[in-house]
């Protein structure tokens, strides 16, 4: 199947084909002229690109998995407690969000709940950005 085929078929722009290809994430066959060819399984691999990206695992978590198709079970289990852990702060928002929407106070700034809700928030921003920085140091 040619790229545009399969751009066509599965909605991914050849561009990003060609992006996870150069990443090393699909592979194209030997190509007959000037387009590159691609395997039948290539909407599988995409897919599964894809349900990695929606689950937060980066192109090279993904790539990492996809070499030969084996799954590192405990990095799924850590990024499924990382998912927990962000459901969890999401949740917290959109109930201080709902009580900002509902408060009978004039001024939000004023409210005991929004003050805890803007300490909260920059307190996970902030561990958010220190656990980023703490990655890239280690990696």
């Amino acid at each position: 199947m040619d790229i545009a085929d399969v751009a066509k078929r599965t909605g991914v722009p050849a561009s990003t084909l060609r992006y996870y290809e150069k990443k090393g994430l699909l592979k194209s066959l030997a190509g007959h002229g000037q387009r590159r060819q691609f395997a039948a399984d290539v909407a599988d691999r995409l897919a599964l690109i894809a349900l990695g990206q929606a689950a937060g695992f980066s192109l090279d978590e993904v790539g990492a998995m996809l070499v030969d198709l084996q799954v590192d079970r405990q990095m799924l289990m850590a990024k499924a407690d990382e998912l927990d852990a962000r459901i969890k702060r999401l949740q917290a928002m959109r109930k201080g969000l709902r009580h900002a929407a509902q408060c009978p106070e004039e001024d939000h700034l004023a409210c005991p709940k929004f003050q805890r809700l803007m300490k909260l928030s920059a307190a996970g921003a902030l561990g958010e950005k220190q656990a980023r920085t703490k990655a890239f140091v280690t990696d």
